[in-house]
This record gives structure tokens, sequence and C-alpha cells, in this order.
């Protein structure tokens, strides 16, 4: 049966969001997904979806109504059934930065360059390449059993340090800043989107203008600009990018990154690429998250 959900109200940025489009980076194309991956998963296994199916990426308050068939939603967890032609209204997370609500089927915008997240930057994907807003209408795709959901528990550890590794450009750091980096107290600024996320805290002074020769960026990379401010490179981060890196954030701990609050505290902590390997293939396998290239 076909169905949709409407949008009807929204009081902060809402978009369509999936695993991400792998493979884009030479077409200038970021590599998109989730900002915390973790709950994503959670929010789809909760209605019967794959990890990475399209849901709603959700700052802030957002109203929702049933239309054409019933539809279940996850909230936070757990399924909730919303009957044809009632409403729901979720309030702002409180423990998190975002929220991820998935519906049985998943929403089934057209897939653009092998995704269907919205990539705002490009204004491609998603519902039309930009945030939703009242009177927007998402077709469901079509309905599966739930499936046994696994909380991400201690994987958004808000007190937990985020494991890095150092480099590429520690050469052109000194020492010293280096070393503020591993024991600097950080905090999550305002200033924060998919793009990056800017920290507040310790100057990493280095000197560089930006003048090194552009090259591929990844997310998770730690870019620090002339004002010394590390900026961490987020799911819809440019593709190529000249600033020195400091180092990378790894992969098992972008959603513990992402998931904080503005003003909450960030310390790092170094990992050889051997743990930060492990630390990945620990988290995709209880996830069930795809490994493959991003």
């Amino acid at each position: 049966m076909t169905g949709w959900l409407e949008i009807t109200g929204v009081n902060a940025p809402v978009s369509v969001q999936d695993a991400g489009r792998p493979g884009q980076m030479q077409h200038g194309v970021p590599p998109g997904g989730p900002l915390v991956p973790e709950l994503l998963a959670l929010a789809n296994h909760t209605v019967g979806n794959a990890s990475g199916a399209a849901a709603l990426e959700v700052f802030g308050r957002v109203e929702l109504r049933a239309r054409g068939r019933g539809v279940r939603v996850s909230v936070d967890g757990r399924a909730v059934t919303l009957p044809d032609g009632d409403r729901l209204t979720l309030p702002a997370p409180e423990s998190t930065s975002v929220r991820y609500v998935a519906v049985d089927g998943g929403f089934a915008v057209p897939e653009v360059l092998g995704g269907r997240g919205t990539l705002l930057v490009a204004r491609l994907g998603g519902h039309e390449g930009r945030l939703l807003r009242a009177g927007d209408m998402l077709p469901l795709g079509e309905a599966r059993e739930p499936v046994a959901a696994k909380a991400p528990g201690a994987a958004l550890d808000a007190t937990a340090p985020i494991r890095v590794t150092l480099g590429p450009d520690t050469r052109r750091f000194e020492p010293a800043t280096v070393a503020t980096l591993l024991s600097g107290a950080f905090a999550v600024s305002a200033a924060t989107d998919r793009v990056g996320m800017r920290l507040q805290g310790p100057v990493l002074t280095h000197g560089d203008e930006g003048t090194g020769t552009s090259r591929p960026m990844v997310r998770g990379a730690i870019q620090v600009t002339l004002s010394g401010a590390p900026i961490v490179l987020g799911p819809d981060h440019p593709t190529t990018g000249g600033y020195p890196l400091i180092a990378t954030v790894i992969r098992a701990d972008w959603g513990r990154l992402c998931a904080r609050r503005p003003g909450a505290a960030v310390r790092f902590q170094e990992v050889s690429i051997d743990e930060a390997r492990h630390a990945w293939r620990q988290y995709a396998e209880h996830f069930g998250i795809r490994t493959g290239p991003t």
C-alpha cells in the first residue's frame, strides 16, 4: 500500500539522511552519511530496516502525520505505531545533538549518485535537496518486520576521550602544539554543522597560511586554520583542502563526537592505526554497519 509521512511542523533543521554516497569523492561529492551512525542504525533496526536506510536527521522538535497507511515510527529505540491520519510530535533531543526518526520501509526518496541523503551544499538528494518544512510529503518504502536493535550504550559516552591518529601533517606543528591537542580541554562550538565541527579551547599555533598543496580530505580530519582553531570535518566536508591536518578522529568515534551538543567537553587520545582498525571492526560488527570505503 502506498503511503507518505507528512511533515506538519519543524522548529530546527530536519533532513533526510542515509548511510551516504561512497565512491563519489573523485567527482567532488563528499561521502555524506549520518552525523551519528549509531543512532541511525538503532532507529532503522527498531522498525525492521537495514542500518543505513533513509531516515530523518532531526535537531529540534518535529511534528509528523501518517498518510495513506499506518506507519511504524522509531522513537529513541522503540517503535510507535502511527495510524493513518494520526499525528506524532517529538520534542527536541535532550541528551544528544540530534535524533533519527526512521519509518518501516524507509523513505523512498529518489536515489542520487548512490545515496538518498540530502547534500545541502549541492542541493541534491533527500527531498528536493533541501531541509524539510511543514507541508512536505515523503514517500514510504515497503514495510518490513522489526529486528532486534542494538543500543549504542557506551559507544556514545559523552565523557570518553575522542580517539585520534596523529598526522599526516605533524611536521608542520611544533611538538608542544601536538601535546596541547592531546592534553588540552576543548568544547564543541555552536558554529557546527554537517560540514565541520569547530572546537573552542587552546590555540593550536602553526603559522601555516593554508598555502599547502590541495589534497583529498576525509571525514574526521582535524584541520587547523591560521587562527589556530581546530575544525573536525563532518560528513559533508569539502573533498579537498590545504590547511594542515594535525590528526584524524577514528571512524569508530565519529558518532561519539558528533552526538555532543554545543558546549560539551572534548578531549583527545592518541591511538595507533592498528588500534583504530580494531575499534572499527568491533563497532561495525556490533551495529551491523557496512564496512566499505567512504
